[in-house]
């Protein structure tokens, strides 16, 4: 059905009487994706400083809520 062994042979082959192009075509191939990851890892990172942000946003509410009780709970004693 497909010929691994002869594909990769043609690769090797092609490699070896064209590397300039070989690299070239292999380099024009890889580049979207290198982009893609790059613009994925930028995006998640971006939405796991969000978080950590909200995360401490919430964790200092919940110190001023906790702070507020405490010195209500002073000011009725």
């Amino acid at each position: 059905m497909f010929d691994i062994k002869g594909w990769a042979e043609y690769v090797v082959e092609w490699a070896a009487k064209d590397p300039y192009g070989f690299l070239t075509t292999v380099i024009l191939a890889l580049t979207p994706l290198f982009l893609a990851s790059a613009v994925l890892s930028w995006k998640l990172a971006k939405m796991i400083e969000a978080k950590k942000k909200e995360q401490k946003k919430k964790q200092k509410r919940q110190e001023n809520i906790a702070k507020a009780k405490r010195l209500k709970k002073g000011l009725k004693e």
